[in-house]
């Protein structure tokens, strides 16, 4: 579903990591983009990003790939001079056979590239790298636009952590943006912020931590639920009971392999660093099952999934107890997964990663998108302003 502006990061930043990388290794320059506005339904929205190498190779999407070549094209501009520039496409005429097709539902987008290199630490995209490893968020602001006299350099910034700024900043605006950023409303989502200082436009980008994922349960079929995770670019940490199957080399992907079953999951909880999104109870062991579901009672996590039917189910609630079976059941998801029909086992992790996704996007309804009001992925034409002529670039 496409939604509105104000989102948080909407493309995986994992995607972008293995060419950024490599081209780091080589010391070759790199064009990052990233989209700063759009209107109406987009394939992707605010804060979404794509990294372009010198040879045009590409991570990352920012539409259903049709764009993307054109950005790739921009991109060259932009790493020999080293000018920001703003492209903006505007998918919405009736006529605009290639862009209007090609990416998604015929929106607005404006999309800014930057040059990243060596010389200016590689930021923003380094720390951006570097807290997507360490699991943590990171927040910026990322100067989109600036005229009107302003000494302010588009693609420059400041990480909102500590205020350290990137890229070329003169004191004074360096100041300028810590003030701002001092009256930032907490949990401020990903939007464009025009004329946010004089003559400068200012993008707020909030880059969340991946997903933190338990997966109680390291048999055969939790295999392909550890695929599907990791392939998102969530955090999964694995535990189970029997040491044949907590084994790191049959979950290379995933952060740990706990061996222990609950007993090692209740250290693991006790530890306060790491909080999870959402657990899975799938040893296919009933008295396994029924402690894990007794520290999972005691926990925070919002999400517990429990594979199995609803008689079993019940019975692990009775056998809990009045007490832990009351503070489990309003967060408990049993049997887990939606309803797809699923019966292999790669179906059957579909639908229990595509559940948990749904409760992540929180507003989600895990309806068919085609029985959704429309009015909810598309906006009218007439809704939104126009942005600009199809396919024009700008220098920032």
């Amino acid at each position: 579903m496409e939604r509105g502006d104000g989102e948080t990061m909407t493309t995986s930043l994992q995607r972008l990591l293995p060419l950024f990388e490599r081209e780091r290794a080589r010391a070759e320059a790199m064009v990052l983009a990233t989209v700063v506005h759009t209107a109406g339904p987009t394939y992707t929205k605010p804060g979404a990003q794509m990294l372009i190498s010198g040879s045009g190779e590409y991570a990352g999407l920012l539409s259903g790939g049709c764009l993307e070549g054109d950005l790739s094209e921009r991109a060259k501009r932009v790493l020999a001079d080293g000018a920001a520039e703003i492209v903006r496409y505007d998918m919405r005429s009736s006529d605009d056979l290639l862009f209007g097709l090609g990416s998604g539902c015929e929106g607005a987008m404006e999309i800014l590239l930057q040059r990243i290199e060596a010389a200016t630490t590689w930021q923003p995209l380094r720390r951006l790298a570097e807290a997507w490893a360490a699991r943590r968020s990171q927040r910026l602001l990322l100067i989109v636009r600036a005229g009107g006299g302003s000494s302010a350099t588009a693609g420059a910034g400041i990480f909102l952590a500590d205020g350290e700024p990137f890229g070329a900043l003169s004191p004074a605006t360096v100041d300028a943006l810590h003030h701002f950023a001092a009256r930032l409303p907490a949990g401020q989502e990903n939007r464009l912020l025009a004329q946010a200082l004089p003559g400068t436009d200012l993008l707020v980008l909030d880059q969340s931590a991946p997903p933190r994922v338990l997966l109680l349960g390291a048999g055969p079929d939790a295999l392909p639920v550890a695929q599907l995770v990791t392939f998102l670019g969530w955090s999964l940490t694995v535990v189970d009971h029997r040491s044949h199957y907590a084994q790191a080399k049959r979950f290379e992907r995933a952060d740990s392999v706990l061996d222990g079953g609950a007993a090692a999951l209740s250290e693991l909880l006790q530890l306060g660093d790491t909080a999870f999104d959402a657990s899975i109870v799938m040893s296919h062991h009933l008295l396994t099952d029924l402690a894990y579901l007794r520290v999972l009672a005691t926990s925070e996590i919002p999400y517990v999934g429990l594979l199995g039917p609803a008689s079993r189910r019940d019975r692990l609630l009775r056998e809990l107890g009045t007490t832990a079976a009351a503070r489990l059941q309003p967060r408990l998801r049993a049997p887990v997964g939606l309803d797809l029909g699923a019966a292999a086992p790669e179906a059957i992790a579909l639908a229990i990663v595509a559940e948990i996704q749904g409760f992540l996007a929180g507003d989600a309804t895990g309806r068919p998108l085609s029985m959704l009001n429309d009015a909810a992925s598309c906006v009218p034409p007439a809704a939104v302003p126009a942005v600009g002529n199809p396919a024009m670039g700008e220098r920032a």
